[in-house]
């Protein structure tokens, strides 16, 4: 098959994803088009199969206030045409999704293109429902042949929030390459953050309000004073502040440590005892599945996505949001007891890969563009738009 595949390039989840995809569908034969305005940041070099068109926009004074959304649909046209695309899969609703069906609406009749639709999370639980934004949304998620969402509860999300028939979305999970996250592997840098007997606890975010990083630290700070431990946080955002002044607050200021935005997630995880994901929302929680794959045990909220992707009680454990006490116990009960915390680590790495691996989930992707291909659109019934 020949792929297009448009995600935002930048650091996030389902940019992430979508070029984890498209590399691992190069890996089974597939040729595979990135189409955006940068190279996905999980592209770094050459691979075989795989081709980067970037979206240029216009300096034309009239145009001064975004025009993405038309030169994307411009792109995605003249790369159909000249390249042969099979299929565009575009991951995220706004304006990916909107930009694919302009694309289409331009090629007509005589070259028929199949859009398939990935739902990653903020596109609809957030993006989606700002009043303006609510009927496109909708629309561009309907003109879609195939809709797919990366987990049972942002389908749940959708069907509430768009009043989409629940049969026209699949749900395909978000997956992991278990080899990258090999902590067996990959070189362990304790010896840069701790000192001797002490734990590495980690937590990865993007520090938006949402991931409530000040329970990140508070949940810490308890532990901390029961298992000699430190904090390692990775990422940047509006909140990072927060969590400074939090742990100023708690007198941990000597043990948290603010590593800032990494390339290399997987050598970290590869050396952290415990992963702390306190969200009040996630539509699967990938920072917690890689987690796993690094065989971490996860302390999360039951929120959103994360009870499909943490089994309680066996790879980590589940508490409300904002019950940074519970959470606390949970994982000093893990970090003390060195045959529990092997047990759980287990469990976490054989669940990642087992469930979530890239052999597992790849192949789902490839049946279904088979079947919207073949022209089975997603649902059986007329949609109303």
């Amino acid at each position: 098959m020949k792929i297009g595949i448009t995600c935002y390039p930048t650091y996030g989840g389902s940019g992430a994803i979508a070029t984890e995809l498209g590399i691992e569908l190069s890996r089974r034969g597939h040729e595979v088009h990135f189409i955006s305005y940068a190279q996905p940041f999980r592209l770094p070099h050459f691979m075989e199969r795989i081709y980067f068109h970037e979206v240029e926009m216009s300096r034309y004074p009239l145009f001064e206030h975004n025009n993405y959304s038309l030169s994307l649909a411009a792109m995605m046209h003249e790369v159909t045409l000249r390249e042969g695309l099979d299929l565009l899969h575009v991951h995220y609703a706004i304006p990916h999704a909107t930009s694919a069906w302009i694309a289409r609406e331009m090629l007509g009749a005589d070259h028929p293109l199949r859009i398939v639709t990935t739902l990653h999370g903020t596109d609809i639980t957030l993006v989606g429902q700002e009043r303006s934004f609510g009927e496109i949304t909708r629309f561009s998620i309907l003109k879609s042949d195939g809709i797919t969402a990366v987990s049972d509860y942002l389908k749940r999300e959708t069907v509430d929030s768009f009043d989409v028939p629940p049969e026209r979305i699949e749900v395909i999970p978000n997956f992991v390459d278990p080899a990258l996250y090999d902590r067996g592997k990959l070189p362990c840098h304790k010896q840069a953050f701790l000192r001797d007997g002490e734990k590495m606890i980690v937590h990865v975010s993007n520090f938006r309000p949402v991931k409530r990083v000040r329970d990140v630290v508070r949940t810490f700070a308890r532990i901390a004073r029961r298992v000699p431990s430190r904090l390692v946080l990775i990422g940047d955002g509006p909140d990072r502040p927060e969590a400074a002044d939090e742990a100023r607050e708690q007198g941990v200021t000597d043990r948290v440590l603010f590593l800032g935005k990494q390339d290399s997630v997987a050598e970290l995880l590869a050396c952290a005892d415990l992963f702390i994901l306190p969200s009040s929302s996630e539509s699967f929680g990938l920072v917690a599945l890689e987690a796993m794959a690094s065989g971490v045990p996860v302390i999360a909220t039951h929120a959103g996505g994360l009870p499909e992707v943490v089994d309680d009680g066996v790879t980590g454990f589940l508490a409300p949001i904002g019950a940074v006490e519970e959470m606390a116990d949970a994982g000093t009960s893990i970090l003390a007891d060195g045959k529990r915390w092997r047990a759980m680590s287990a469990a976490a790495r054989r669940c990642a890969v087992e469930r979530y691996g890239v052999d597992v989930i790849i192949p789902q992707y490839e049946r279904y563009y088979e079947r919207i291909l073949a022209g089975e659109r997603a649902g059986t019934h007329p949609v109303t738009v």
